[in-house]
């Protein structure tokens, strides 16, 4: 049976990845720090499993070394990150200490052990490096121009893997991704934030007038693509994987209300409210991911309506999901 490592295996997409691969057969050792974002309520499901192992560990100590080289695994999936580019205004530091020095102790790591074993390395990154995208699509060729200390560190990993791809022959392959949205997805973002303040009638805060645009992509729709990346992808190759769909902040806001309405009766107090913006905030992101279609057969198949159905369901059905969390990370406005 394969082994497969999975970084941040705690977080949304990670555990929504393990998941998918444990259905595929793989082996999974999932290795999480245990952050703010990590919950144990997201691996319930599978913690019990014979295919699955946890490992509390920090993606920067050299332990993950003895790691790399006691489970031999076939391939790594690096999403260990932190996301939030609220907290990244706040508190650039711990986006370079996790995004760049993690990735580069990572890297450095992954370079001995991939020296004398077949394995290779896929990098998750974020539409988010090539910074607003007013007019059409970004390919993988396009150059970076992040906005947040979030998108700049995470641009600056990425400069790391391609830098030790070219100089070390290392067998890495980088995805940016679009806006991921599903179960088990923190209420620090803005889907799982809205269906928060809709449980609990709260008033759903919108920056400023609501148009920033976003390519939302269902988060199994973005694991099925990694795997396919893993199994099918070129080494050295960077891989963009979105919908194709945009949608502004308002939008998304009226889908999930009108899909709501149909489960529960909404409280008096749920109502859109515009906040102020955030600093630097990007009018819109959006990418070309022609070259995943094409090279290696890859389509997103949950349309946008679908997906917020699935989510919707998710949470109203994992109440007690919220329990597991502070509110304060829930409920404090940050990057003020």
């Amino acid at each position: 049976m394969k082994k497969i490592i999975v970084t941040g295996g705690l977080g949304f997409i990670g555990s929504n990845l393990i998941e998918l691969l444990l259905k595929k057969n793989f082996y999974i050792i999932n290795i999480d720090k245990g952050t703010y974002s990590s919950n144990f309520y997201n691996t319930k499901d599978f913690k019990k499993s014979k295919k699955y192992k946890f490992i509390k560990l920090d993606i920067a100590n050299n332990k993950i070394r003895k790691i790399f080289m006691k489970y031999k695994p076939s391939g790594i999936f690096n999403l260990a990150a932190e996301t939030h580019v609220d907290r990244s205004i706040d508190n650039p530091g711990n986006f370079i200490q996790s995004n760049v020095v993690g990735v580069y102790n990572l890297l450095e790591s992954f370079k001995d052990f991939s020296k004398k074993n077949k394995s290779k390395l896929i990098h998750i990154s974020t539409d988010e490096v090539y910074g607003d995208v007013l007019k059409g699509r970004t390919s993988e060729t396009y150059p970076y121009q992040p906005s947040s200390p979030y998108a700049a560190s995470k641009a600056a990993s990425d400069h790391l893997v391609r830098a030790y791809i070219k100089t070390y022959k290392l067998p890495a392959i980088i995805t940016n991704c679009s806006n991921n949205y599903g179960p088990k997805q923190h209420p620090e973002k803005l889907i799982p934030k809205l269906i928060y303040n809709i449980i609990n009638n709260r008033a759903l805060p919108i920056y400023g007038k609501g148009q920033n645009s976003r390519e939302w992509i269902y988060v199994k729709d973005h694991c099925e693509a990694l795997i396919k990346v893993f199994s099918k992808g070129k080494i050295g190759e960077s891989y963009n994987i979105g919908s194709n769909k945009n949608l502004n902040n308002l939008q998304v806001t009226k889908e999930i209300l009108k899909n709501s309405k149909k489960i529960i009766k909404l409280g008096k107090k749920v109502k859109i409210n515009f906040v102020k913006d955030r600093p630097g905030h990007d009018i819109r992101y959006a990418l070309n991911s022609d070259k995943i279609k094409k090279k290696l057969n890859w389509y997103p198949k949950i349309n946008f309506s679908q997906g917020i159905r699935l989510t919707l369901n998710w949470y109203f059905e994992n109440k007690s999901y919220f329990k597991s969390l502070s509110k304060r990370d829930i409920l404090n406005r940050l990057g003020k």
